[in-house]
């Protein structure tokens, strides 16, 4: 089945690629090695539009595409074709697409997650206690307050909030974080989560500059988490092939539930329409955003 839906899969793919901010993330399944008894490590790597945060009008979409590996190479691959501002986690593997030699398009812009960052300071707090965790904890909070206040808002009105609001917070937390690194060695457990953060500065103070950027890539962790769920209970892909067909089936699904539409009844009708020859000139009308249920 997953063969079948190719080509449906690879136009979802143009539409996202053709916007000017998307979401990244990657994830491992288990794939069964031939000829060894046992399974390896595939990753499916995630490219994802959600534009709702902002009140964007193109429909949200998901790609899963299975690699045999975590590469930053696959990650370039899969973005060929797109330019803009890409969320991510703080993982180096995207750190290529960055540079002036980047495979399939110009450099692109990495938006880092605040998410990533709280973590960072979160694990301190848990572990220890910390007073000078729970001071960035609370300025990170304060952020996150105006963040749903502004959820759904168009994107000039939330980068104008941002500017008058957002933005002394964000400095406040810099000096603050500045301070903390001076104060404690970078090799002790209290040093080190500091360290990531300003290691991923630049990318973090991307949402203050795009009302269409959002403070953290939870959106994406939360459309991957049911492939999660998935892994855990589907034991492995037979083969890498499978990978690839359980990356097609995936996008479809996740794209239709996204969209509001039923998954079986999506993927039926589509299965059905590529049977019976559906023109490659009306590939659109195969995306899940424009399915339309048969009246009952």
């Amino acid at each position: 089945m997953g063969y079948h839906l190719e080509p449906v899969v690879d136009r979802l793919a143009e539409h996202l690629k053709s916007s000017s901010k998307l979401f990244m993330d990657e994830t491992p399944v288990p794939v069964l090695d031939p000829g060894r008894g046992r399974t390896k490590t595939g990753y499916l790597w995630v490219l994802a539009r959600d534009d709702r945060g902002w009140s964007g009008n193109d429909p949200p979409g998901i790609i899963y595409h299975y690699a045999p590996g975590r590469s930053g190479k696959h990650a370039e691959h899969l973005t060929q074709g797109f330019d803009g501002i890409l969320q991510v986690d703080g993982y180096g593997g995207y750190n290529r697409l960055t540079k002036a030699e980047r495979q399939g398009g110009a450099p692109l812009v990495l938006a880092y997650c605040w998410t990533h960052a709280r973590r960072q300071l979160k694990e301190i707090f848990d572990r220890d206690g910390s007073t000078i965790a729970a001071e960035g904890l609370a300025q990170i909070a304060a952020l996150y307050r105006i963040e749903a206040e502004i959820r759904g808002r168009p994107s000039a009105e939330r980068l104008t909030v941002r500017e008058t609001r957002s933005r002394p917070i964000v400095e406040a937390f810099g000096q603050w974080l500045g301070v903390q690194r001076a104060r404690v060695s970078r090799k002790s457990r209290i040093g080190e989560k500091p360290t990531y953060i300003a290691n991923h500065w630049d990318g973090l103070l991307v949402f203050l500059t795009d009302g269409r950027v959002e403070i953290d890539s939870n959106a994406i962790e939360n459309a991957i988490r049911p492939v999660a769920l998935t892994r855990k209970n589907a034991l492995f892909a037979g083969h890498d092939e499978g990978g690839r067909s359980w990356g097609h089936i995936a996008s479809l699904i996740a794209t239709a539930k996204m969209n509001g539409i039923d998954p079986f009844a999506y993927l039926k009708a589509t299965l059905e329409a590529l049977a019976n020859g559906h023109p490659q000139s009306r590939i659109d009308d195969l995306m899940p955003w424009a399915f339309k249920p048969a009246s009952s």
